[in-house]
């Protein structure tokens, strides 16, 4: 059964957003594949710091998932790859949503969006980094046509990340 995708919207994270994103991700669920707990509420005010950045310099970033009503979900977007292992100079996709907005197609729809504005700034292909047993996100790759390109060890769990890949 196809269903219609949800309304929503992207925008450039605020600072006031640091604080949303903070308060989202506190839930232990929301955070399983990514270390389990929020970071400090420092780490997210660097972070929308440096989407801002990124938007400025690049025409893309991580950015706030707002349903029809005004409410932050979580985010979705586009960055450079940003650590030393896996895929190295390339364009990542991920998204992170607050676990009461699960299973209803924000991520999915917010996605498609992502794909259309990083083509549309002159990406040339996009990856996804996912956790092994990550089976939402897997979904999610599935969906907007992803294919499993190549694994890496993820060197703080030891464990398989799959790297997805997409032409654009």
């Amino acid at each position: 059964m196809n269903r219609a995708l949800p309304d929503v919207r992207l925008r450039v994270p605020t600072d006031e957003d640091a604080f949303a994103w903070h308060r989202i991700f506190a839930d232990p669920e929301v955070m399983e594949f990514h270390g389990g707990k929020a970071a400090e509420l420092s780490v997210y005010e660097e972070l929308t710091a440096r989407q801002r950045r990124h938007d400025a310099e690049l025409g893309f970033c991580l950015w706030t998932l707002v349903d029809a009503e005004g409410e932050v979900l979580g985010f979705t977007g586009a960055q450079p790859w940003p650590r030393e292992w896996g895929p190295k100079g390339e364009i990542e996709i991920g998204w992170r949503l607050g676990r009461a907005h699960w299973g209803k197609g924000y991520v999915t729809a917010a996605t498609l969006t992502t794909l259309e504005r990083v083509r549309a700034a002159g990406v040339s292909d996009v990856v996804a980094v996912v956790r092994r047993g990550n089976e939402r996100s897997i979904a999610v790759t599935r969906r907007v046509g992803m294919e499993l390109s190549e694994v890496f060890t993820h060197p703080a769990t030891a464990e398989p990340a799959h790297c997805y890949r997409l032409a654009l």
